[in-house]
């Protein structure tokens, strides 16, 4: 193999890498940004859970900083820097 057909298998093998790793951010920051707004929103729901476990200044806490880290999830995957 020469010089430039391994340079240009590392390109490709860094491209189908950064795309896995994109999709896989992409789906996350879904998750994880629908996980904080059941959190955020939940006290308006009439769910089993809210009877057991009343909602509290915690789930709303912990719901807007879920969705600003699927934010930033998703963020990165649209930027794709991950071998710079």
């Amino acid at each position: 193999m020469s010089i430039k057909s391994n340079e240009e298998y590392e390109k490709q093998r860094n491209k189908q890498v950064s795309r896995m790793k994109s999709v896989f951010d992409y789906v996350m920051g879904t998750l994880i940004i629908l996980i904080g707004l059941f959190l955020f929103f939940r006290f308006l729901l009439d769910i089993r859970l809210n009877k057991l476990y009343p909602p509290d200044i915690f789930d709303k806490i912990y719901g807007v900083l879920a969705v600003a880290y699927g934010s930033w999830r998703l963020y990165r995957g649209y930027k794709k820097d991950y071998f710079k």
